[in-house]
């Protein structure tokens, strides 16, 4: 599929592969005593110097028991904070650049060190892209495909993590937006890519789709073209794990070219290859 990409989703793809550079490039520069706030910054600063200038948000980092959001309950529980990594310790990088007007947005987990644990939720999600993947597909709703994921977390032993985002997300659509050297965020959050959302939003409302992947009524419509940032979260007391990756969407009638991973060519990916 790869091959057949048009000309923007190799943009997509280009700055896919440019996030989760810089998330192996700063997971192999973690070490005991590293903050999530040293290890968001550093993040900033690799992709800065790179040439990201926007942002769909700034990079996130989350250590040990903050994995699997732990007593999460308001929006600001998600940043950064002074906790320092420790040996055996997963963590989970987030970040989601934008770059020449293209949009990433992906999720690394590791771990400092040997821990069974986590290396079993890693394994574990690969049933979960395999299942995304084939629902997508066969053109299911985007609720249904969400409550079968939780079936499955349910069947793993697992508890349901992204649904402690804001309104419960698996996923949320991307889309380019306009270069600019500098934008303003909310939180966090570029303004640009806050303004498409809510665009696609209030045109989705009049259609009756949703660029919001949740349980909810209103994501109850089959997959809507586009691309889509995905993002299954698995829990296991205090530890989590996830992956976010680019889905792409299209209106074709070949189950092939209707759904497709942007890349399959990623560390989940290539060490879910390796472990066979």
């Amino acid at each position: 599929m790869a091959d057949q990409l048009t000309s923007e989703l190799r943009g997509f793809r280009e700055v896919q592969r440019l996030a989760y550079a810089c998330a192996e490039a700063v997971s192999g520069r973690l070490g005991p005593g590293v903050t999530e706030r040293e290890a968001a910054r550093m993040q900033r600063e690799w992709l800065r110097a790179r040439g990201v200038r926007d942002w769909f948000h700034l990079p996130f980092a989350w250590f040990g028991d903050r994995t699997a959001f732990a007593g999460f309950r308001i929006p600001l529980q998600f940043f950064p904070t002074d906790r320092r990594l420790e040996a055996g310790m997963p963590y989970i990088l987030d970040l989601a650049p934008i770059h020449r007007g293209f949009t990433a947005d992906v999720g690394y987990s590791g771990c400092l060190g040997p821990h069974p644990l986590h290396d079993r939720l890693l394994a574990d999600l690969r049933t979960h892209r395999e299942l995304i993947l084939r629902e997508v597909r066969e053109r299911r709703t985007l609720r249904e495909i969400y409550e079968d994921v939780d079936r499955l977390m349910i069947r793993q032993g697992y508890a349901n993590r992204h649904r402690a985002y804001p309104f419960g997300v698996i996923a949320h659509k991307v889309d380019r937006v306009k270069e600019r050297r500098w934008s303003p965020r909310v939180l966090g959050f570029g303004t640009q890519s806050l303004k498409g959302l809510a665009s696609d939003a209030l045109r989705g409302h009049r259609e009756g789709w949703s660029p919001l992947w949740s349980p909810y009524r209103f994501s109850d419509h089959p997959p809507t073209p586009g691309l889509w940032a995905v993002e299954p979260h698995l829990g296991f007391r205090g530890t989590g794990a996830k992956f976010e990756e680019i889905l792409v969407v299209t209106d074709s009638r070949d189950p092939e070219q209707g759904a497709f991973w942007l890349d399959d060519d990623l560390p989940h990916v290539r060490r879910w290859a390796e472990a066979v």
